[in-house]
């Protein structure tokens, strides 16, 4: 790759890390390209990138961005894992990947400024999607003037029923 390639792909790398959300470091040495493939086409419907550069690369082009905490993590065939709104979606995408490929393995990564372990990533991953999330948030929202709009209407209610009772007995005496 001559000198004005690297320049252009360092730029774009550097473009990615300094926007994405998160960043998720992978090794996915021994996988054949045609699976990498799918991978790809996975992670871009959960709206990510997936994109593979060389790790000297990589390195200089995460410096002055969060993504520079992962220096260490750059040995071996590496792959990068971007995305730019919902991380856990990213997260579950290369957690079942890795569920049918022994041989891919996620390093880590960086979820805004910090970060996070393989452990952490698979406990993104576990979450629900941010639409359950957002819809759970708004039941729960609306629980609260619904259950006091309740209460209101006991009183009056409670009323009723007391002088519907109370005529009841003069009725019945």
């Amino acid at each position: 790759m001559d000198r004005n390639k690297k320049e252009q792909v360092v730029a774009d790398l550097s473009k990615h890390l300094k926007e994405a959300g998160a960043v998720f470091v992978t090794d996915f040495k021994g996988i054949p390209m045609e699976t990498m493939s799918g991978l790809r086409v996975k992670l871009r419907e959960a709206g990510a990138e997936y994109q593979v550069a060389k790790n000297t690369l990589v390195k200089l082009a995460a410096k002055g961005t969060p993504a520079e905490q992962l220096s260490d993590m750059m040995v071996g065939n590496n792959a990068l894992g971007f995305t730019y709104g919902d991380a856990a979606a990213l997260a579950k995408a290369l957690q079942e990947f890795a569920k049918t490929n022994d041989k891919f393995i996620i390093k880590g990564g960086t979820l805004g400024e910090k970060v996070i372990n393989p452990a952490q990533i698979k406990a993104l991953a576990s979450l629900p999607s941010r639409e359950v999330m957002l819809s759970t948030l708004l039941g729960t929202m609306n629980a609260v003037p619904t259950n006091m709009v309740r209460v209101l209407n006991a009183i009056p209610q409670k009323l009723v029923y007391a002088l519907s009772a109370i005529r009841d007995q003069k009725e019945a005496a």
